[in-house]
């Protein structure tokens, strides 16, 4: 079976729990149209690659870490496009959680994802102790002091370091990916994997960046020039449009760099190179080689 449907089937069984008998079913609705479409689910692919990388002898427990992951972010997704916050009408390409279910039901969808995440891996069938890391990495990776629900909290401070922004926001998500899925492969070292998450997960969020300078509203499959608009810290306002892409192609060789041995090395180089061009607007597509 292909990592795709891997990652498909895990989440289709994580969000199936919302289906069953006496769960609310407009919130059942809203927790599926969170999730599905999919996305690129860069975050459980990265957690998959490096699990390969170093055995994945508990595909288990790379299922469960995958999903908690990806849900994590659906959740950070349906927060992000609240009134309060981006109030985004659209995600990817479609009316998002809020604009489709209303806001009360969207606060609750992502409340409701992120205990889905830490029930899918308490439920997975392998070793404890392999559990116990993942939930403790991932708890992590969400809460505080630089997990994402910090990241988005420092859009309320008066002064903000951009790279520890974007390390919590976006990062931490992308290193969670890189240490559970080497934890989930029962490596005795899986922190030798955090540094390349955290330069992907930041090379992320500058494309993030990018996309809402340069991008348009089709292309990005939600609002943009929203930065500039809400007075949020960029990578495009720090670093002009060209010196952010530079930036970018840096974070990404960076984290290749910190890579530890593995056995798929150039796979895993691969998919983080094509990841930084597919992140370019179309239009900028010259300076993404």
């Amino acid at each position: 079976m292909d990592i795709a449907t891997r990652i498909e089937n895990s989440l289709n069984q994580a969000v199936g729990l919302a289906g069953q008998a006496r769960c609310p079913p407009r919130l059942a609705a809203a927790m599926s149209a969170a999730v599905f479409p999919r996305g690129a689910r860069v975050r459980p692919r990265l957690c998959y690659a490096v699990a390969s990388a170093c055995g994945d002898d508990e595909p288990e427990a790379t299922a469960a870490a995958g999903a908690a992951i990806e849900l994590l972010h659906c959740a950070s997704l349906v927060h992000d496009d609240l009134p309060c916050f981006d109030d985004a009408a659209i995600r990817r390409g479609r009316p998002s959680v809020h604009a489709a279910f209303g806001e009360p039901l969207a606060v609750l969808v992502g409340d409701a994802l992120i205990v889905l995440a830490f029930q899918t891996m308490a439920r997975a069938a392998c070793s404890p102790q392999r559990i116990t890391r993942l939930i403790a990495t991932v708890g992590a990776a969400v809460g505080v002091p630089h997990g994402i629900v910090a990241g988005q909290a420092w859009e309320c401070e008066a002064e903000i370091d951009l790279s520890h922004y974007h390390r919590s926001k976006t990062g931490a998500l992308f290193a969670a990916a890189t240490v559970c899925g080497a934890a989930a492969a029962g490596e005795d070292n899986p922190e030798a994997w955090r540094s390349l998450g955290e330069k992907i997960g930041e090379a992320y969020q500058v494309a993030d960046d990018i996309r809402d300078a340069a991008s348009d509203e089709e292309e990005a499959g939600k609002p943009i020039g929203k930065d500039v608009a809400l007075g949020r810290p960029s990578a495009v306002i720090r670093y002009g449009l060209t010196g952010a892409i530079s930036y970018l192609h840096e974070l990404v060789a960076d984290g290749i760099r910190t890579m530890p041995p593995c056995a798929n090395a150039h796979e895993l180089k691969t998919l983080m190179e094509q990841e930084a061009k597919r992140l370019v607007p179309k239009r900028l597509a010259q300076f993404a080689a």
